[in-house]
């Protein structure tokens, strides 16, 4: 630990730790808001409520982002190597998600969790962030 840079440990986590449980955090929330506006919906379908007028949730969308986020939390939880691994894992899953986004979003009967293009912007984001943290931070 004492080779480890100040920027590295955010009071005394890792980087990769900090940002699973930030982001495990953020997801739980968005997860449980989701239900407050995809209510009389299909539970799976390209049909879904809007969070915050911009973004399309059903059910199981926001059964995905609550799950998502308590895996985030558990990873931040169980130390810096699992929260590293997660954070590449679930970042690659969203940058896949967000270009299969592309070209599902919308109408297509494949789209069972109702995304729309600002939920592909935010996906493709996402990935971004969590795939260059689990990357590039605490590597040794």
């Amino acid at each position: 630990m004492a080779s480890q840079t100040r920027s590295e440990v955010v009071s005394g986590r890792r980087i990769n730790q900090v940002v699973a449980g930030a982001f495990g955090a953020v997801f739980v929330i968005v997860g449980l808001l989701g239900f407050t506006v995809s209510g009389g919906h299909s539970a799976a379908g390209h049909d879904g409520g809007q969070l915050l007028g911009l973004f399309g949730v059903n059910v199981l969308h926001n059964v995905v982002h609550f799950a998502i986020g308590a895996v985030l939390i558990a990873a931040a939880v169980a130390g810096a190597r699992t929260a590293r691994t997660l954070n590449v894992v679930i970042g690659a899953a969203y940058l896949l998600l967000g270009v299969l986004g592309l070209f599902i979003a919308g109408d297509n009967p494949v789209n069972l969790i109702a995304i729309n293009g600002a939920d592909n912007a935010l996906h493709l984001v996402l990935g971004v962030i969590l795939l260059g943290v689990g990357l590039g931070a605490d590597r040794r």
